[in-house]
């Protein structure tokens, strides 16, 4: 009986073996496949040089830069200038220094062509915006300095903090 048994359970297991797989049974399953984009920017500022001027400041001066955006598509983001680095400057009214006798000439820098918008620090106040697009996005500044002053010989610098909120 035993042999007989035996002999039952191998042929089952032959019989199951010889299903052709087209009548074999199947199950699925949903892979899901995720990336995260970061929203990232970058901002460089080129300099501005308004140049060689005479003792006597008797009209503007005017120059023109710009400031580099780098941002991921469809990222919006704000584009902020300080003060700059002198001791009673402010938005409107800037300061060049001269380190040899630490006189100032006072400049502006603007968002607009026209000279009229100060360009500042107070996001969707006196910023300039924009949307990202992945590639560089080249924003102009625009900047007098003020007439008629009085200067000093000498080189006259600033440093200007550009903050790019996004």
């Amino acid at each position: 009986m035993k042999n007989i048994k035996r002999a039952s359970v191998a042929v089952a297991v032959m019989a199951a073996s010889a299903i052709p797989l087209s009548q074999a049974a199947t199950t699925t399953s949903t892979m899901q496949v995720t990336l995260t984009v970061l929203s990232t920017c970058s901002v460089s500022a080129l300099p501005l040089n308004f140049g060689v001027a005479s003792a006597n400041i008797d009209v503007p001066v005017d120059a023109e830069t710009s400031v580099q955006v780098v941002c991921t598509a469809g990222t919006a983001y704000e584009v902020g200038m300080d003060a700059g680095s002198g001791t009673t400057a402010n938005i409107a009214s800037r300061e060049l220094t001269n380190p040899q006798d630490d006189s100032v000439l006072q400049y502006s820098l603007f968002t607009d062509q026209a000279r009229t918008d100060n360009w500042g620090e107070t996001v969707g106040v006196d910023t300039v915006g924009g949307l990202g697009d992945g590639s560089p996005q080249l924003i102009p500044v625009y900047g007098q300095v003020f007439a008629p002053q009085v200067a000093s010989q000498g080189e006259y610098t600033d440093s200007v903090v550009v903050t790019l909120t996004f």
